[in-house]
Formats: C-alpha cells, structure tokens, sequence
C-alpha cells in the first residue's frame, strides 16, 4: 500500500482529479487546504512580529492557497493515479504545477483494500 500525497496549485483542477481518479478505480481521498513556504514568505513584512504575521495570514482571503490530497492505494494503482493527475494538470515539473510522491504505508485500518 501506498500514501500518494499531491499539492495541486491549480485548485480548480481539483474536482477533475477527483473524477479522474474515481474513473480509474481510485476511490476516498482526503482534500486540505494548504499554504506553500514561499507564499508565506513572500507575503510577510520584514517589520511584522511573528504572531501578528500568522493572524494576518489566517484573516487574509485573498492569499493564495493550494489543496492537498491524500489517498492510500494499492503499489499497482500508482501508476495509475499519476496518470489521472497528468491527464487533468499535464506536466508536474513545470513551475506552479504542484507535487506529487508516495509514502510506503505499512499498517493500515478503516480502508477497504479489496
């Protein structure tokens, strides 16, 4: 089993992933939002006191924001959900695409694996 993990910087390919995967077998994924290191400190202001900094990113709507999916699938399935994400976001290593990679997951409970 595996933990494949993905940082979409496009948000609004999100919900075509999800039907890709769902297409290719690839079913229950869990979707956080999530803020990159470089927008953080790209916005931050060399004056601001820490605290104050993380209130204002959290008040801020207007930062830009990625989501995040995790989802643990089959070793043979891999291949498969890296195609899915390709199909919708195209090629990963170019800038802004987002992040993909696996975790080994050796113990598990609660996800029907058959």
């Amino acid at each position: 089993m595996q933990m494949l993990i993905m940082v979409l910087n496009n948000v609004s390919h999100l919900e075509h992933i999800l039907n890709e995967f769902e297409s290719n077998g690839v079913h229950g994924a869990t979707i956080i939002d999530s803020t990159g290191m470089a927008k953080v400190i790209n916005h931050a202001k060399p004056n601001e006191l820490p605290i104050f900094g993380s209130l204002r990113m959290l008040m801020n709507e207007q930062r830009p924001f990625n989501k995040t999916i995790f989802t643990v699938i089959k070793d043979d399935q891999v291949q498969t959900a890296m195609s899915a994400i390709k199909n919708v976001v195209g090629d990963l290593s170019k800038p802004d695409v987002g992040i993909v990679f696996t975790v080994p997951v050796s113990f598990w409970e609660g996800i029907n694996v058959d």
